[in-house]
């Protein structure tokens, strides 16, 4: 069993806009993070899809992928993921063909099955074409091929991208993806940073049914938490009625930017709301350093992850980067 000392940690932005604040400031925010954690060791910054979300900025993914591969040294960069069915593979290569020219060796592409959007978005993304459910393992299959080396005689050459090898990811919240990524031998992401129900049985699926590749000899399992972290569990607690609040806002319908914290949220909720907050963040670690280190080493026993990609949904910038320090700290960093 890995040791929490041990854990690699990494981070999910989905680019919150903030109650009041502008996308130049989430941007900004987000850029500012990845170098924080950077300094705090952790092993990679991805970036997530959304569409047609008044609360994110994170739609130009591959763009933003770019700017913070730019603004930071050393830590791997990257999607978190690339919705594929948004996109025809040839761009997505090309895409991150492109960044991984301009920052070898640092650029990661997770791929979804999900639109990331609603149905307006999806229209207008690919138009009138209908998504089959055989039509992701083809896809993937097919920005496997653009991003080897190009073969004699290839009709299709991803140009940046044939020859990067971009490492792939597969992310998921179902049984779907973890099958496919033990078929392919690629490793694993699970969304449990906001749909943990079918955690464990969808790592359990992986790990039974891997098939080591050219890329991946054992299974590689990354999850993940929603952390929000403080000096002690009530401020913590306080913190997170954003987060709280965001979910809320989810479960009625509604997107909107991150709001501020309030006092007492949760004593003024109904049980079915309560419930639903308790579903979407089921595996969130909330609390002061001791807590949180219970709730990694918790999470850790149950799943035996290689890696946490931490999502953290704080209002306070400055406060949002303490919230990791700790985290790291919980794990020995």
């Amino acid at each position: 069993m890995n040791k929490l000392e041990n854990l690699k940690l990494s981070m999910l932005d989905l680019v919150a806009l903030r109650q009041g604040g502008t996308v130049a400031q989430a941007l900004a925010i987000a850029t500012r993070t990845a170098q924080h954690v950077e300094a705090l060791g952790f092993k990679r910054y991805w970036i997530a899809e959304h569409h047609n979300n008044p609360g994110l900025a994170s739609s130009a993914t591959a763009v933003l992928v770019g700017h913070i591969a730019g603004a930071t040294q050393r830590i791997r960069v990257g999607s978190g993921g690339i919705m594929l069915p948004n996109h025809p593979p040839l761009v997505v290569a090309e895409a991150f063909g492109t960044l991984a020219e301009l920052h070898p060796g640092r650029i990661d592409l997770g791929l979804g099955r999900a639109p990331g959007t609603d149905r307006v978005a999806m229209r207008a993304l690919r138009r009138d074409r209908i998504e089959q459910e055989s039509d992701f393992p083809r896809d993937v299959l097919e920005l496997q091929a653009l991003l080897a080396p190009a073969q004699p005689g290839q009709a299709l050459v991803a140009t940046p991208g044939a020859g990067t090898r971009v490492p792939i990811w597969l992310l998921g919240s179902s049984l779907f993806s973890a099958r496919l990524a033990a078929e392919l031998g690629l490793p694993y992401a699970f969304a449990s940073h906001f749909a943990p129900r079918m955690l464990l049985q969808a790592i359990e699926v992986y790990r039974k049914l891997f098939r080591p590749s050219d890329v991946l000899d054992q299974p590689y399992v990354m999850i993940g938490v929603p952390v929000i972290a403080a000096p002690s569990d009530d401020e913590a607690q306080y913190l997170a009625s954003s987060a709280y609040q965001r979910v809320l806002n989810m479960l009625h319908g509604q997107r909107q930017p991150l709001p501020p914290p309030v006092e007492g949220l949760l004593r003024g909720l109904r049980p079915n709301e309560l419930a639903g907050i308790d579903d979407f963040l089921g595996a969130a670690v909330i609390g002061g350093p001791e807590t949180v280190r219970a709730g990694f080493s918790a999470l850790l026993e149950a799943t035996g992850a290689d890696e946490f990609i931490l999502v953290s949904d704080v209002y306070d910038p400055d406060l949002r980067l303490r919230s990791l320090s700790i985290a790291a700290e919980a794990c020995g960093g």
